[in-house]
């Protein structure tokens, strides 16, 4: 199959909110900037039921949004904005967080990896020439060693960073019959594992790209993740998957 090149590829970048008034500020900022270099990338961000004020601060900004009414969880953020790439015919999705951690100047370093070939790109907080600042050091020690080596033990596959939500994935990837993100068990954090261990299993071209996870500073809140039972959620999936407890 010929590979389209970086400006052929349709590409849609989908920001997930969810009450991230004082974050999704900067965040439209950043894309503003991003905007201008890459003109070819379509936005749009995900409001998972916002009641903070971030669904009047988007309205003001020349990007548009998709809303939940009520709030559903990540996975069914990320699965709202595959349906609208898949239905749009885009041939590229790139999930970042609207909390002002992830740098969209860094899409087109994932996007060129996906114009050589590669199915799911990962960038990588982890590896050299990844930037980590201001995470604190609980988070640290699981994205960096706990949270890999459960994907290694249930998958074979080592990579650096498995939990950052900071990726670029193949549209096709998701319409393949054996790939199910409707599925109630995926709402939450499962379904950003969901994907990446279907695309491990499934032998899709997988690989990881350097990148910034940016803790902002000042924010009391670091995470909307808990440490251990937050961490469970995001993990259990891949036990569950591979021991055929789910599909």
């Amino acid at each position: 199959m010929e590979i389209p090149t970086n400006k052929e590829l349709k590409t849609l970048v989908c920001v997930l909110c969810c009450n991230e008034a004082g974050k999704i500020e900067k965040v439209i900022e950043r894309l503003s900037e991003m905007k201008k270099s890459n003109p070819e990338y379509s936005i749009r961000i995900i409001n998972d039921g916002s009641d903070d004020g971030s669904e009047e601060i988007i309205n003001s900004s020349p990007i548009s949004q998709i809303i939940h009414e009520y709030r559903q969880g990540v996975g069914a953020t990320v699965r709202t904005g595959v349906d609208y790439a898949c239905e749009n015919d885009y041939d590229v999705i790139v999930i970042m967080a609207g909390n002002d951690k992830d740098r969209p100047l860094e899409i087109p370093n994932l996007i060129s990896k996906i114009n050589e070939g590669y199915d799911f790109v990962i960038g990588s907080r982890h590896m050299e020439g990844g930037k980590y600042d201001n995470t604190p050091l609980y988070r640290v020690l699981a994205t960096r060693y706990i949270h890999p080596w459960v994907v290694w033990l249930t998958t074979g596959r080592k990579l650096t960073d498995t939990s950052t939500g900071f990726r670029a994935m193949r549209t096709s990837f998701f319409k393949d019959p054996k790939i199910n993100l409707h599925q109630d068990w995926l709402n939450s954090y499962d379904g950003e594992m969901y994907a990446m261990y279907q695309a491990i299993a499934l032998g899709y071209k997988i690989t990881e790209v350097p990148a910034s996870k940016i803790y902002p500073l000042g924010v009391m809140s670091y995470s909307k993740m808990k440490p251990i039972t937050g961490w469970w959620k995001m993990l259990r999936g891949f036990f569950w998957l591979r021991l055929g407890w789910k599909k």
